[in-house]
């Protein structure tokens, strides 16, 4: 802040300087009027003192701007009462400006009706003076141009920067909302990848972390079994790392995706075949006419399914597992219902399978739902079929 202070006490001492010097150039030349040659010509030192007063008057332009006014409007009196001279004229026009530009706004309006109230006072007395009304309209004009001039220009120039600060400020603004939308795009699409990331791994681990665990803890498990449980290991790990291949072909935004890897709904009868505990069952039941789905309903169709027979091989107790896909005209219903599991979880998980599932539900505006429905565990949703008409209904 000093510094700033120094760098423009110093610029005003330059514009000073500047002023002093071409002031004693036109006293120099004679740049004045004289009010009546014959009766009237004051010594050239006493035209100096005007434009010493004027200039010193000056280092005071943005510091103390109206303490500069004050101080050169007796001088500027007094050097129209010598005759008018251009120099002094140009520097109390600076002094009206610097007053109007840097000090507040209530100051420059307050000066530019004093400066209009005195113009028109010297052309009222002048055109009395002279008997002349087209001489006191010259004067007036003059006197205009020398005083309200700078008022108004000083007046032009605040409004500019005001603007120029309100677009500087609307711009700073607008980059802040873009940053936001950039930030808020960048968590949206963080929260989706870990929904799939969750969603992926949790059922193939689960299902591969189960039937490993009843493979290692039965010592005289039938070789049938083992088998079995050996194949949906050998599956699971299969899909899994398939998936995973396909979500990091998408993050490296190459369009070397294996589609294959794409999960698709006519793919839930191996899911829900291998789905299964020594202790609970699962089967599948289909209603409707499967009909081409949009890739968004039906990746989030398949990963409701996933996720819900995930927490039955998680939560479930003895008992059945049944998954009920219905095609409508305009929609898809899943239901999976589970028996509820009386001894806690058999697996530990992260909590965010049902957040995960409601936020698939609601980016396609559809409706999800999941809780017990008396002695089993039901998850219920239903997915619009036409992405379009459901962005128009919500």
């Amino acid at each position: 802040m000093d510094k700033v202070r120094r760098l423009t006490t110093r610029q005003d001492a330059l514009i000073a300087a500047a002023a002093l010097a071409g002031g004693l150039l036109m006293l120099a030349v004679r740049g004045y009027t004289i009010w009546s040659p014959e009766e009237w010509d004051p010594p050239a030192w006493a035209r100096l003192v005007p434009l010493l007063g004027l200039c010193s008057a000056m280092l005071l332009r943005r510091t103390a701007p109206l303490a500069g006014l004050a101080l050169a409007t007796p001088f500027n009196f007094a050097d129209v009462a010598l005759g008018p001279s251009i120099a002094t004229a140009m520097i109390y026009g600076d002094a009206l400006y610097a007053a109007s530009l840097y000090g507040r706004r209530r100051t420059a309006e307050w000066l530019l009706g004093t400066t209009v109230l005195a113009s028109l006072a010297v052309m009222a007395a002048l055109g009395v003076a002279i008997g002349q009304v087209a001489g006191g309209v010259v004067g007036g004009a003059v006197a205009g141009v020398v005083w309200v001039g700078p008022v108004l220009t000083a007046m032009a120039v605040r409004e500019h920067r005001f603007r120029a600060e309100a677009e500087r400020q609307r711009a700073e603004q607008v980059a802040r909302l873009a940053e936001m939308d950039r930030l808020a795009a960048v968590n949206a699409e963080r929260a989706r990848m870990a929904r799939e990331l969750h969603d992926v791994v949790a059922n193939h681990l689960s299902a591969v972390a189960l039937h490993s665990s009843a493979v290692l803890k039965v010592r005289d498990l039938d070789p049938a079994e083992v088998a079995r449980a050996m194949e949906v290991i050998r599956e699971n790990s299969v899909r899994g790392l398939a998936e995973m291949r396909r979500m990091i072909g998408l993050l490296r935004q190459g369009n070397g995706a294996d589609p294959a890897a794409r999960p698709r709904l006519t793919e839930l009868e191996p899911l829900v075949r291998h789905t299964a505990r020594s202790d609970l069952a699962a089967e599948l039941e289909i209603a409707g006419e499967p009909a081409e789905l949009p890739a968004a309903v039906e990746l989030a169709a398949y990963r409701i399914v996933q996720e819900s027979l995930t927490n039955a091989l998680k939560h479930a107790g003895p008992g059945r597992a049944e998954v009920r896909v219905e095609y409508g005209r305009r929609s898809v219903v899943i239901d999976v219902v589970s028996p509820l599991g009386r001894n806690g979880s058999r697996l530990p998980g992260t909590g965010s399978g049902l957040v995960g599932m409601r936020e698939r539900a609601a980016m396609l505006a559809g409706e999800f739902d999941a809780g017990p429905d008396g002695d089993r565990w039901r998850v219920h949703a239903e997915l619009p079929v036409d992405l379009h008409a459901a962005e128009r209904a919500s």
